[in-house]
Formats: structure tokens, sequence, C-alpha cells
């Protein structure tokens, strides 16, 4: 095991912050996981500790057949916000940004780069763009903000993976995953084996999300080029482990294990590995899910569990106002997967209080609702 240290451009004086990086085996093919981008979603720091100690093993057993790069604390920014007890991870403090998105957009300054040098040789065609994705990042002017320079480093491991996953997760949610729509046959194993769901799938969310800006630059170039062979050469993927509180240890070691199958399944991994204990789920359009809001103030009382399949029409919570007596019970107006709902149970304006995944799509434009 290597590990790789990268300091924080803009750290306070008198502190600093960096970004580990473990780096696992050797070999062409590489994988990228990071986890706790968002830094209050701890599932994935709590699994990526589980896969630390395998990988390190695997590695000592000499069945590691490329390169697994592992990132337990994407974000040590995030991990220090706290205001009064309550972990503010998922926007920047000081700006108000969302950790996961604008990540640097590759793929134009990409095909300007290449234009004209791309044929038909599609492992000559890979190489040619990681390294200048890679060139390209590095030539940026310096990074005008931790959060900026934590988002370019993050970004530099990943943009010469084979595999991405960054693992995130819900407020309180059964497991999911965002994907292109594209890559979803070859994900459907992996959400086998983690016993994901649903699989939500979109080309381009908004936002450029991490997932995304490794993924994304991959499909655009090859619909900007179609005369060169350009395969769809980094499989990105953003898998919600659950709800915040999901932490346990076994839950960690069975995603571990999964995530281990999976990455042996593409070629990363030697040895026998166990087949998929689950049926994969089913994979929806992004656009058909459906946000679901309170009226009216008040407290509320869910319904449904994550995880179930409802119906249109189905009660899923009601909102009760105690001075008033006013109830009022909300309904699915899509059937589908109820995939997560707010862990608070207080309904403020503006707020999704739950999110069914249903077929038909919803909605268009910005998918993402920060």
């Amino acid at each position: 095991m290597e590990r790789i240290d990268h300091a924080l451009p803009w750290s306070n004086l008198g502190n600093e912050r960096q970004i580990s990086v473990f780096r696992f085996g050797g070999g062409e093919r590489k994988a990228y996981i990071q986890a706790s981008l968002h830094a209050d979603e701890l599932p994935g720091m709590r699994t990526a500790w589980e896969l630390k100690k395998r990988l390190a093993e695997l590695e000592a057993q000499g069945l590691l057949n490329g390169v697994i790069e592992l990132v337990p604390v994407a974000n040590p920014i995030g991990l220090g916000q706290l205001l009064q007890g309550n972990h503010q991870g998922r926007f920047e403090t000081g700006s108000g940004k969302n950790f996961n998105r604008d990540f640097v957009e590759l793929s134009a300054p990409v095909a300007a780069e290449l234009d004209g040098r791309l044929g038909d040789d599609p492992r000559a065609n890979i190489r040619l763009i990681r390294q200048a994705m890679s060139d390209l990042l590095d030539a940026l002017p310096p990074a005008a903000s931790q959060l900026q320079g934590m988002q370019r480093i993050l970004l530099s491991h990943a943009c010469t993976a084979d595999v991405v996953l960054d693992l995130h997760c819900d407020t309180e949610a059964a497991l999911h995953m965002y994907a292109l729509p594209q890559h979803w046959p070859q994900w459907r194993s992996l959400a086998a084996h983690l016993d994901v769901k649903v699989g939500l799938l979109a080309e381009d969310s908004g936002g450029s999300s991490f997932d995304e800006a490794c993924s994304l630059p991959w499909l655009r170039l090859s619909r900007q080029f179609p005369q060169a062979q350009i395969p769809l050469a980094c499989l990105a993927t953003t898998i919600e482990l659950g709800g915040q509180a999901d932490t346990g240890r076994a839950e960690a070691q069975a995603y571990a294990e999964g995530i281990l199958a999976f990455l042996a399944e593409q070629g990363l991994i030697n040895g026998e590995w166990p087949k998929p204990a689950h049926e994969a789920c089913e994979g929806l359009p992004f656009e058909g899910t459906e946000l679901l809001f309170a009226p009216h103030p008040g407290v509320i009382s869910f319904l449904r569990t994550p995880g179930e399949w409802v119906e249109a029409g189905d009660e899923i919570f009601e909102v009760i106002d105690p001075l008033s007596d006013r109830v009022s019970t909300v309904c699915a107006g899509t059937s589908g997967v109820l995939f997560a709902i707010e862990r608070l149970r207080y309904a403020q304006p503006g707020f999704w209080l739950a999110k069914v995944a249903g077929r038909e799509a919803l909605r268009h434009g910005r998918l993402l609702n920060d």
C-alpha cells in the first residue's frame, strides 16, 4: 500500500488540511473509490475502512490485478463544520456551495486539445484522452479556494480510472445509485451484490456532480467525434448506502465484500468470489423521480418505509398541525420505489419529505435538488 497525501491550498494560518489517497496494487487498469464527499454522510467512510483492510490483505496475497485507489475521507473541510452539535457536511459554510457540484467539465477542453488526433484505435484514444485530462487539470490556474483545490485533487485521481465509485448516503433511505443509462447493464451486477433497490439513470442531471464529471466527458466526446472509436471508458456511479445512521459494522462489511466481488468481475481482483446474493433492481429514469412536499407546517408521520414499491395514490405521510387540528395526508403521484425520506419530522416550506422513483418522466432540465 502506498499513501499519498495532498495538502489543500488556502489553509488557515496555524493549521493544514489534506486529502489522503491509499493506493493498492499495480497494473494498467484502475478503480477509484472515495467516501463522504458530503462529510455528514458517513456509511461510505465506514465501508471504506473495511475496504482498506481487505485491500491490504488482497495485495499481500498477490490477488490484485490492477490499481485500486481509496480515499476514505474525501472532504476534510466538511468534517470540521459543526454548528451547535449538528454536522453541516453538505455545503461549505463559507460559500454556501454544495461540495458535490461544479466539478471541472473536461470534455470541451479535451476536445479542443485532441481535435484531429483521435482515430480508430480505441485503446490509443483512451490513453490520449486520459493524458489530456490529467494535463489540463495540472495546467489550471492555482485554486482560488480550499473547496476548489479539494475538488481538483479528487478529480485528478479519478479521471484516469476505469471504474469510479463515489460512496454517499441519503437521509433515511434504501440503497440506490445514480449512473449513465448507457452504463446500467454493467452496473446491474453491483446493484445485485449490494441489494440496491433502484438505479436512477440520467445522461446529465445538472450541476456537474463528481460521478458525471468522470463519466459524462466520454459520452460527449464520443458524440463530438463519431468517426473516432471512443469507448465510454469511465464507469462511474454515485452509490447511496442507505441513510445517515446506517454505519453498522455488519452493513459496512457486507458493502465492502459486494464492492470487491464486483471489482473482481471487472478483472481488477483475482481469486474466487461469490455470485450476487440478490436480484438486480430496476433502472429507472432519474426524470421519473417525484419529490413530495408538505402542504403546511406540522409534525410528520411516515406511513411507508424506504425500499417499498408504492402505487400512485398510496398514502406516504401525514402532516399534523396540533394547534388547528389540521391533518393532511400526502400521497404518491406516481407508481415506483419509495427510496428516501427526510430524517427531520417537522414540515418546512420548500423542503422535500419523500422521493419516489417512477418509470415515467416527470421532470426535465436540472434534476438534482441541492
